[in-house]
Formats: structure tokens, sequence, C-alpha cells
């Protein structure tokens, strides 16, 4: 096959993988680690995006909205709950 038809099935594909991995990021707990992979994961496809036009795109960037949205708003749980349980009399 074609070596620049691979690279833009494998972006296309990790496109669609940030997506799933940012909703995942959503979830209470477990999605922090989703979140994570999923803004690492669009970072390089964001690279690889700079040579060849990503079909994808729109799903990369909900991805990455996703996963910031749950990484800010259940760290900021977190940190509430933390700052609770220390200076609980």
């Amino acid at each position: 096959m074609n070596a620049a038809a691979d690279a833009k099935i494998k972006m296309l594909e990790d496109s669609i993988q940030c997506l799933v991995c940012g909703i995942l990021g959503l979830l209470p707990v477990i999605g922090f680690p989703f979140a994570v992979a999923a803004l690492v994961l669009s970072a390089k496809v964001r690279a690889r995006q700079k040579k060849n036009w990503n079909a994808a795109g729109a799903y990369r960037v909900w991805g990455v909205v996703c996963a910031a949205t749950g990484t800010i708003f259940w760290g900021f749980i977190l940190t509430i709950i933390i700052y609770r349980s220390a200076n609980h009399y």
C-alpha cells in the first residue's frame, strides 16, 4: 500500500481514538488516564496534521474538549475534597 495512504489512515484512526478517550475522560474516577491519553494522542495527530489534511479533525477537537473538560472538572472536585478533608476540624 501507499505510505501516504497508510499515514492518513493512521491519522484518521488516531483522531477517532482521541474522541473515544476524550469522552471516557469525562467519567469520574477512572476517566483521568483516558483524558491524559486523549491529550497526548491529540498532540501526535496535530503534528501529523501539518503534512496531510485530517478529515476527522473535528473528532480530534471534540476529544480534546471532552478531555480538557473532564480533567478540569474532576481535578477541581478532587481539589475541593482534599481541601475539605485536610481542613476538617
